[in-house]
């Protein structure tokens, strides 16, 4: 779906007027990170329509490469709830305010980081280890 209005990146710089400063976006971006978490850890605690079962990855010593995706655990139960999925959701589109915000500070063109990424990891593959 085509935007036919500003683009994020630049409703962003539009809208953006009270935490101008590179520090200033610089921390609330961490904040936004923290309620990230914060909301997936309520989703746990408070919810419980998801649970975490956290052991240390097994996996053979001869599996290859290519093959490790299917021995390696995610360690999430379950399935986010509506309420949990609407605020995860809204927490992750703070988030993505003030990387945009950063990049507008920075001179730095958001869809073309984005884009640049994806061919990283499309050229890398498997190879693209983070």
């Amino acid at each position: 779906m085509k935007e036919t209005s500003l683009s994020f990146q630049a409703q962003v710089d539009e809208y953006l007027i009270r935490h101008r400063s590179v520090l200033d976006v610089l921390t609330k971006m961490q904040e936004a990170t923290a309620r990230v978490n914060r909301a997936i850890a309520k989703a746990v605690t408070t919810c419980g329509c998801i649970t975490v079962t956290a052991t240390k990855q097994q996996f053979p010593n001869d599996v290859g490469l290519s093959d490790i995706r299917q021995y390696v655990q995610t360690h999430l139960d379950g399935k986010l709830c509506e309420r949990c999925v609407e605020a995860v959701e809204s927490e992750i589109g703070s988030e993505l305010f003030y990387i945009a915000a950063l990049c507008n500070l920075l001179d730095l063109d958001l869809e073309a980081i984005r884009k640049k990424e994806h061919s990283r990891i499309k050229t890398l593959g498997i190879f693209n280890l983070k």
